[in-house]
């Protein structure tokens, strides 16, 4: 089943910070003189090349992306700006003050190396309520960040969030598998119920160009987050050429951009 919408490409630059701070952690700037990569510059290359929004996780532990890059981008870019953020006080507060379009609620531990898993939205209800509700205020539109889990959708469905962002990482580990059937299975299961609740379907995690051509017929996609696959083809071709060739392969125009 396709979709009849063109599905919106948010690109995750994440892991071109992750590279700039494996040299200059220590550094006090985020760019310029020798510091390079410059995530903002490589965000602003993928929406040239049509990206419809720009994600960022700025973690606890700042290991990739620091307030300094957010700022930049707030500043400088032209689509849409996505925040992923733990459900803290100290978050919510720096959303609010930021004022992105929209942010993604997300589980966040240290010792993982990205994003596992999904929010467990039904074990805490009133804490997620309450984000989503400082969000409402301020004109942020929050997603969370779920397995495709009947239970957890139910429970997003309650909370008044109007999107959710379905984990495909269990589906992209799968994919080599005997389980890839029921993986994908379990995600059109989720989408299905999601849309029955008047939720948005976004999606996201270990989405790469092989899978793309699966993943992007989940029906009601409105939005893929892909991050690490499009930053490791642009070492090879640029960052342009790689937003392009994700774009074509999810059914869009691929040559888009800003005007």
């Amino acid at each position: 089943m396709m979709n009849a919408k063109p599905i919106l490409l948010g690109v995750n630059i994440d892991h071109v910070a992750t590279l700039r701070q494996a040299r200059y952690r220590q550094v006090d700037r985020t760019c310029g003189r020798t510091i390079e990569p410059d995530p903002v510059f490589l965000a602003l290359l993928a929406e040239r090349a049509g990206a419809d929004g720009i994600t960022v996780h700025l973690r606890e532990d700042r290991r990739h992306i620091q307030e300094d890059d957010v700022r930049r981008l707030r500043e400088s870019m032209a689509t849409r700006l996505n925040l992923e953020m733990a459900c803290t006080p100290e978050m919510v507060d720096y959303a609010l003050q930021l004022g992105p379009e929209s942010v993604c609620l997300v589980p966040e531990g240290r010792d993982e190396v990205t994003t596992e898993g999904g929010l467990d939205v039904a074990g805490q209800k009133e804490r997620v309520r309450e984000v989503i509700h400082a969000m409402q205020g301020a004109g942020i539109t929050t997603s969370l960040f779920i397995e495709a889990d009947l239970a957890q959708i139910e429970v997003a469905g309650e909370l008044g969030g109007p999107w959710i962002e379905l984990h495909t990482g269990s589906y992209a580990n799968a994919y080599h598998s005997d389980r890839r059937r029921s993986e994908f299975d379990r995600l059109c299961e989720g989408s299905e119920q999601a849309h029955r609740a008047g939720l948005t379907v976004n999606a996201g995690h270990g989405v790469n160009y092989v899978n793309i051509a699966e993943v992007r017929t989940l029906p009601h996609l409105h939005e893929l987050n892909i991050g690490h696959s499009i930053i490791c083809r642009s070492l090879s071709t640029g960052m342009e050429a790689a937003v392009r060739e994700m774009k074509t392969r999810m059914g869009g125009a691929g040559a888009g951009g800003i005007a």
